[in-house]
This record gives C-alpha cells, sequence and structure tokens, in this order.
C-alpha cells in the first residue's frame, strides 16, 4: 500500500499481530492483519466469540499495542507512539461505543456528552452546546437534563453513541453496540448509529454478531484463524 493511499485513509492496519503469552504458552490471537478503512465508510467485523475481534478493536483503538506490524490513524503512524502521545490522539482522533454505555450516573446525558470535549479542552459552553445539538439529532432533546437512571437502554446507548463522535473522530470503533438491547430498540439505535456516522464522515468498524445488520453496513469482515477476510 502506497504512503498516498495510507494518507488518504482513515485508519490503516498493516500486518499487525498480536500474542498473549501465559507461562511457556503463547496464543497468537492476530497474525498479519491488514484492513483499511476510508472517511465515511462503516465496516461490520464478525466473527465467533474468541476470535480476536476485541483484540482487533483494542489495537485499532489504540488502547493495545501490536506485537507486529503498525497502526495508522489519518496518516499518522501510530504504532511506536508512547502512551501519552496515544491518549492525547485517541481523545480527538477515536470513538468507543461499547455493548454496555458505561454513562458517568452523576452527570446529566448533556454532561455525558460534553465531558470528552472538556477533557479535549473545550470550553464549557460549547462543549454543553454541541452536546445538546448531538442529542436532539438522535431525537434526546427533552432526555438532555436527565441523567443514565432516568433513561431507558437504547436511551442510555444514544447517549453513549453521542459522546463516542462528540469531538469530531476520524474513526468511531463499536464493540456489540446493540447487544444489551431488544431487537426493535437494537433496530432503532443501529440506524441512528448509522446516520450519525453518515453526518460525522467517520469512518466505522463495527463488530457485532447480528448478521442482518452486518449485511447493512458497506462491507463485512471477518475473523479466521487470526485473519481477517471479506465477507
Amino acid at each position: 500500500m502506497s504512503r498516498h493511499k495510507t494518507d488518504e485513509a482513515a485508519m490503516v492496519l498493516r500486518g499487525v499481530g498480536r500474542t498473549y503469552r501465559q507461562g511457556e504458552n503463547a496464543l497468537e490471537v492476530l497474525r498479519g492483519v491488514d484492513l483499511t478503512l476510508h472517511p465515511g465508510e462503516i465496516v461490520a467485523l464478525v466473527g465467533p466469540s474468541g476470535s480476536g475481534k476485541s483484540t482487533l478493536l483494542h489495537i485499532a483503538g489504540l488502547l493495545d499495542l501490536p506485537d507486529k506490524g503498525d497502526v495508522y490513524i489519518g496518516g499518522r503512524r501510530c504504532g511506536k507512539l508512547d502512551e501519552n502521545a496515544r491518549t492525547m490522539l485517541r481523545r480527538t482522533a477515536v470513538g468507543f461505543v461499547y455493548q454496555f454505555h458505561h454513562l458517568q450516573p452523576e452527570f446529566s446525558a448533556a454532561e455525558n456528552v460534553a465531558l470528552p470535549q472538556r477533557i479535549a479542552g473545550e470550553k464549557p459552553k460549547a462543549a454543553l452546546q454541541r452536546a445538546k445539538a448531538l442529542l436532539e439529532k438522535l431525537g434526546l432533546k427533552d432526555r438532555a437534563d436527565h441523567r443514565p437512571g432516568e433513561l431507558s437502554g437504547g436511551e442510555q446507548q444514544r447517549v453513549a453513541i453521542c459522546r463516542a463522535v462528540a469531538n469530531n473522530p476520524r474513526l468511531l470503533l463499536a464493540d456489540e453496540p446493540t447487544g444489551n438491547l431488544d431487537p426493535e430498540t437494537s433496530e432503532t439505535v443501529f440506524a441512528e448509529l448509522m446516520s450519525l456516522a453518515r453526518t460525522q464522515g467517520v469512518a466505522g468498524l463495527i463488530a457485532t454478531h447480528n448478521m442482518d445488520l452486518a449485511q447493512r453496513m458497506d462491507r463485512a469482515v471477518t475473523m479466521e484463524g487470526g485473519q481477517l477476510r471479506e465477507v
């Protein structure tokens, strides 16, 4: 892959390998993984439990380091960055959505969405304004001042999605984002996640066991034997 294409991509994994060791035993979870995501492209990551999907997401999101290969985000080589540099890049370039929302219970919905903006240095008023605008896009205008315990499961996950894109990241990573929701709510939340990602122009890698949802993304890749292949 040329350097030019690396610069154009939102995220590139090149020859990524990851091995976990327990005593004398070694488990090779990722083996030479290559993946390119372009701005506005939403890709499904499928595969059985234990196949390495979460490990791949953690490496793509700079939460873990590969043993081999490298990660590029927005053309920037990230594999050799120290922890502080990776943390700074995660704050601005990467958004995460997990199966459980992980909202701060003492803060309102708007405050939860404003929090990553404040950490990144945004002023309080501007952070809250953007938070409320994002919540309104996902139909939560009237719930902005409610705390997570006062929201339904679907509403909590929509707040988490808003929080993930609050800093206009290049890359959105989601690990079973609708896994804890009933089918009807899952459908609504997925549609809103896709719509918001498209609006923001963010590249998305979404791990899911739901093949119906996977088929509605731009393309799907699956983990097999520590490697990725197109579905």
